[in-house]
């Protein structure tokens, strides 16, 4: 029980960012979702089985619009593909935990990529469950703001238009945390920069994979300065 306490408290204070942005995103989710006829019962589900902020966004159209099995599992596939890269990237953090990790899989999140990605565990805190606080943490802040945007959306009248940025200004708010935290920035640099290029070159639509494979090809050929912290 100490083991564990320790590491919900070492994991709290990261995932505060997140809870704030997270409670807001959430209720924007379940009030679209209450907005097209779904209550909270179905944004705490989603949020619970699907939990992928930007595929439940996605999701509200599909469960509102007629669409084959085969066209939902390739929408998600196209929309959360750089989790694909996020395991990779992940592949030496998690080697070793084995109890939670399924449920560390299933909860990587953008957000909870980027305090994994960046943190480690302080000094006599177990790593497994200190991953596995930092995950369940920022799932429990988005199943309750998707559920009180459930039921208040299902109570006062909204006018929608507009809410799913909220998703792109949690990326954003996150990139400035991280850019003001971090001393060595060239990773951020790198992530701004492919994904301009491959924006420029393959457009809209179609810059998503072609953006991840160049940053995970810049990354692992610049280990060495992405190891080494820059002085202040």
């Amino acid at each position: 029980m100490d083991t564990k306490r320790r590491a919900l408290r070492a994991a709290f204070p990261l995932t505060i960012p997140v809870m704030t942005g997270y409670l807001v995103l959430g209720t924007a989710y379940g009030i679209l979702l209450a907005d097209k006829g779904y209550g909270a019962v179905w944004a705490l589900l989603t949020s619970l089985l699907i939990f992928a902020g930007s595929m439940q966004f996605v999701s509200i159209g599909l469960l509102t619009a007629g669409f084959h099995p085969l066209y939902a599992c390739a929408m998600t596939l196209m929309v959360n593909a750089r989790h694909l890269f996020y395991g990779i990237a992940m592949l030496g953090r998690y080697r070793g935990i084995k109890k939670v990790k399924p449920y560390l899989i299933f909860g990587l999140t953008d957000e909870t990529f980027s305090i994994v990605c960046t943190t480690d565990p302080p000094e006599g805190v177990d790593r497994g469950w200190f991953y596995f606080f930092v995950t369940l943490l920022d799932q429990l802040y988005w199943v309750a703001g998707s559920v009180l945007g459930g039921l208040v959306g299902g109570l006062l009248p909204f006018d929608t238009t507009g809410m799913d940025f909220a998703l792109t200004a949690l990326f954003v708010v996150i990139f400035a945390g991280q850019w003001q935290e971090r001393r060595n920035r060239l990773p951020a640099l790198i992530g701004v920069g492919g994904s301009v290029l491959c924006r420029m070159l393959f457009g809209a639509d179609s810059f998503v994979l072609p953006a991840m494979a160049c940053i995970l090809l810049l990354v692992t050929l610049l280990q060495k300065p992405l190891a080494r912290e820059e002085l202040p």
